[in-house]
């Protein structure tokens, strides 16, 4: 079952970059949540700027496939939010906004997820980072779904099946391992502070879903799923395009110079 992920006897390097996004958005993650909680729309809008000035640093380090998979996840991320939210109602924010910190927030998270994947320290104990993560957050669904919960989970049980499919099935299965990290920590932070709280009733499946929902990591592993998958063909495809604008003019010019020789 955990064959998808390296062995431990692998040689793996640990680069300080990696380790240093990873702590940056953690402690970034806890501080702007915290602020937020009692804060204004300006103070969210001060902190929108910092993390799109934090998210633009980080990037500068990053290659052409990284930059694009974040613009990809930051894109449709922030279109998800304003469907879930103030259009669904699955969670609110205090404003019933999208506060605007939470665009290049899911940019930074998502960078996070890529650069723990790929740390020494995760590729040395994939197997067993995995098999942890698995039993903690199967526990924390079927708590939900016990009758033991203050409110019950029925989504995030759902979730969390939802997120062992992209664990052992999806293609990059060491970065929603990594999302698992990020992402519950922001999660439990932004519901326990009050920045945002989910709706008891999920306005879609109209089951009970818990405040987080215990498998809300799938969620974001869908984000990374399109940001991973799109990336690619996105580059492919605007190389093409500047090629052709290229090659046109190109053949502008040539006609051009032709037209003058006569």
């Amino acid at each position: 079952m955990l064959r998808h992920f390296p062995q431990k006897n692998g040689d793996f390097s640990h680069r300080k970059r990696d380790y240093f996004i990873a702590a940056l958005t953690f402690v970034c993650v806890a501080i702007c949540l915290l602020s937020d909680a009692n804060g204004s729309i300006e103070k969210q809008n001060v902190l929108g700027v910092c993390a799109w000035l934090f998210l633009l640093g980080l990037l500068l380090g990053e290659n052409r496939e990284i930059r694009m998979q974040v613009a990809i996840a930051v894109a449709f991320a922030t279109i998800g939010e304003h469907f879930a939210s103030p259009f669904m109602g699955g969670y609110t924010y205090r404003f019933h906004n999208v506060p605007a910190y939470v665009p290049p927030g899911h940019g930074m998270v998502y960078l996070t997820a890529v650069a723990l994947a790929r740390s020494g320290f995760f590729l040395t104990h994939a197997r067993a980072i995995a098999a942890v993560v698995v039993v903690v957050c199967g526990a924390w669904s079927f708590w939900g779904i016990s009758g033991w919960a203050e409110q019950g989970d029925s989504v995030g049980a759902l979730l969390f099946c939802v997120f062992l499919i992209y664990l052992f099935k999806g293609r990059s299965p060491m970065v929603y391992l990594a999302a698992f990290f990020i992402t519950t920590w922001l999660e439990l932070i932004g519901t326990a502070v009050g920045t945002w709280k989910w709706a008891a009733i999920d306005p879609v499946l109209n089951l009970p879903q818990g405040n987080p929902p215990s498998g809300v990591a799938a969620w974001y592993c869908l984000v990374d799923a399109v940001a991973l998958g799109g990336a690619r063909p996105l580059l492919n495809g605007m190389t093409v395009l500047r090629s052709k604008l290229k090659w046109s003019k190109a053949g502008k010019t040539a006609l051009e110079g032709a037209g003058n020789d006569q």
